[in-house]
């Protein structure tokens, strides 16, 4: 029987990765941290056991006692504000908080002496902008990043490094590209597109505003992430860094396209310069060569599957809010 120690519990992420442990590794006990209670009923898991605890991981006493009492064998590092824009309109609380909490996390496992292994996650933000002939990304690649939220990734990758090379932390971590699916709030842009959308045909509106739909992003699905994360808690190598992503890139441009496909309407697509990000990453599309030859991993969902199953996501919850 192991024990996985999830910050962030209470995310999008997090609720994806507890179904995959439910299908993949009946048995586990999993203690959830987060400064929210979860949305979801985490008792209704039938083959692992969930535990809750509100919990600010500013708090390094608090985060001692936690580790403490659950001594976990492997812990997935979630917790943070993982929205670019946020970072933007409040740059000194996305970065003092989502690098001093990792900072607290390692440091109580350090000065406890837990042998645990640690998922810390990373985004492809980190790499910034980059010329179009070194696509696509690899993690051998400069980093380079161009927002706040870019900054505290690179930072909580080199303590990640640090912890793992200088106190013997057993660290992995991830550049993780955007991920899309079922259950992700409309802060982040796919599902911010099929709200809008979905409302507009709701309401007879003939257009939809957006910001800059010329970006080029690598989407892969959440229930692929979260299998990603899963081999590298079991088999990722000490100190290495992983691309999570699918390998390919689309214009934000057509992935509303395929949207109004899939749920059959046209609408005039305008752009509003108050939606659009400064300095943003024009193209980011990244190679997961690293992880399928280590762990033969890669993605299984295509976009129009990860994208029928947030449109009807989204259907869903419109209809009963």
């Amino acid at each position: 029987m192991n024990t996985f120690l999830i910050t962030g519990f209470s995310g999008f992420v997090s609720k994806h990765f507890l179904d995959y442990l439910e299908s993949h590794h009946p048995g586990a006990v999993v203690y959830g941290l987060d400064i929210q209670k979860p949305d979801f009923n985490y008792a209704d898991f039938q083959q692992i056991e969930c535990h809750f605890r509100l919990i600010n991981l500013l708090d390094a006493e608090a985060v001692n006692q936690i580790l403490v009492e659950c001594r976990p064998d492997y812990i997935l590092h979630l917790a943070s504000y993982s929205s670019v824009a946020f970072s933007w309109e409040q740059p000194v609380t996305a970065f003092v908080n989502n690098l001093n909490i990792f900072l607290n996390l390692v440091d109580q496992i350090r000065l406890l002496k837990l042998k645990c292994k640690v998922l810390s996650v990373g985004s492809s933000e980190e790499y910034g902008k980059v010329d179009p002939k070194l696509l696509p990304l690899r993690e051998d690649g400069r980093v380079n990043p161009i927002s706040p939220y870019a900054v505290a990734r690179v930072s909580q990758e080199q303590l990640s490094a640090v912890y793992s090379a200088g106190y013997g932390l057993d660290i992995v971590m991830t550049r993780s590209f955007n991920h899309i699916g079922p259950g992700q709030l409309d802060k982040f842009v796919i599902p911010s597109f099929v709200k809008k959308i979905l409302e507009a045909t709701s309401s007879g509106e003939k257009h939809i505003d957006v910001g800059n739909v010329t970006l080029v992003r690598d989407f892969v699905d959440v229930r692929d992430v979260v299998s990603a994360y899963y081999q590298l808690l079991m088999h990722g190598r000490k100190g290495e860094i992983y691309n999570i992503c699918s390998g390919n890139g689309i214009t934000l441009k057509d992935m509303l396209l395929l949207i109004m496909k899939q749920i059959g309407c046209e609408l005039e697509i305008r752009t509003i310069d108050s939606l659009v990000r400064p300095n943003d990453n024009e193209v980011i599309i990244g190679s997961y060569d690293k992880i399928h030859q280590e762990l033969n991993w890669k993605p299984s969902f295509t976009i129009e599957d990860s994208l029928r199953d947030i449109i009807q996501f989204w259907k869903t919850k419109l209809a009963t809010s």
